[in-house]
């Protein structure tokens, strides 16, 4: 079994299509109860038979996927690519997808209706 953590608490989670894997989703979303609204990355296996010819045997991987659907599809990536994705982040190439304050203030509000 896996598992789910914010940085603050670690609770059972497992996605069929990746079993096993510890998923790690940000410290700005809650644990307790687990809310289904985040991103989530985890280290998968190392790359065993890749249909890419430019992904060998061994290179180390990294999984993506969406807590809200726990049966959902799991993406696969290399650690460089997840690397440049993050480093564009960082260096604010995607802050135009962004959600404003507004689209925040609506999504913790159903979110807290979610768990009452």
């Amino acid at each position: 079994m896996g598992t789910i953590s914010n940085g603050r608490a670690v609770k059972p989670y497992e996605n069929p299509h990746a079993p096993g894997l510890d998923w790690r989703k940000s410290s700005r979303t809650d644990l307790d109860p687990i809310l289904k609204d985040c991103v989530i990355v985890a280290a998968a296996p190392d790359a065993a038979d890749h249909p890419h010819p430019h992904v060998p045997d061994g290179t180390r991987m990294i999984a993506l996927s969406d807590d809200k659907d726990e049966q959902g599809p799991v993406l696969q990536f290399t650690r460089a690519e997840f690397t440049k994705f993050a480093q564009g982040i960082k260096d604010g190439e995607f802050d135009d997808l962004m959600a404003t304050d507004y689209e925040l203030a609506v999504a913790a509000e159903v979110a807290a209706v979610s768990v009452a």
